[in-house]
């Protein structure tokens, strides 16, 4: 093995070691407090076993949030990476002004700010020091992550593919506190949405900012509805 060889592996080893930190459960961003309405969905009887939440699970990561969210990764990586500040502003807001309901605005912004400020603290770069002073406004979670991945020089593709896993993983662990389901349930859950999120990846890698947009209504008002109901575990 040449030098060259063992330098790009280990550089492949090292962007993999981001995303697992980053996408982690562990990392402090409150992702585990969000259910993104799903709270709402089991108390109206849309979601009462495996199989309606897996229904839901492919509804959102494939036609709704989870693939905007995608999207404006992608395009928040390409600006990043290309050093053009005026359209990242405009990628930021647009992922603000997406946010349907003011939990799903809390949900993304919240988590966006929280990615940011540890990730600067853990994993700092100059990328990441000249972007954070720039933005002032809100910063949605998924333009953050886009952001940090294109500062490390992180690979979009395996980016894309971690958030996606990271998205699911979270709304897998909701449903199984709020259904309640088995642990087991919720792995069997996270298989099957394997296929899903190869196509939503594949997807957002090619849709323009112009072209986003959700076709899940109900996840929507859930999140809406969320914000009166009486008695909650979730933050959204």
């Amino acid at each position: 093995m040449s030098d060259r060889e063992g330098a790009q592996r280990t550089s492949g080893a090292a962007a993999l070691y981001r995303l697992m930190a980053w996408l982690s459960p562990a990392y402090p961003v409150g992702a585990f407090s969000y259910s993104s309405g799903i709270e709402w969905a089991v108390e109206a009887g849309d979601v009462t076993d495996a199989a309606t939440l897996q229904r839901w699970l492919i509804a959102v990561i494939g036609n709704g949030g989870a693939l905007c969210d995608a999207t404006i990764l992608v395009h928040a990586y390409r600006a990043t990476a290309g050093h053009d500040d005026a359209a990242l502003k405009d990628i930021a807001e647009l992922a603000a002004a997406f946010a349907p309901s003011k939990e799903r605005f809390l949900e993304t912004s919240a988590q966006g700010r929280a990615f940011m400020d540890a990730t600067r603290a853990a994993w700092p770069c100059a990328t990441l020091d000249r972007l954070a002073d720039m933005m002032e406004g809100p910063l949605a979670y998924p333009a953050a992550v886009g952001m940090a991945a294109a500062g490390h020089a992180v690979p979009l593709e395996d980016t894309l593919t971690a958030f996606l896993h990271a998205v699911a993983t979270n709304l897998v662990s909701a449903g199984i506190r709020l259904v309640p389901l088995g642990q087991t349930d919720g792995q069997r859950l996270l298989a099957s949405l394997e296929p899903v999120i190869a196509t939503t990846a594949s997807r957002a890698l090619v849709t323009a900012l112009d072209e986003i947009g959700s076709a899940t209504f109900r996840a929507d008002i859930a999140s809406m509805r969320h914000e009166r109901q009486y008695t909650r575990l979730f933050r959204s």
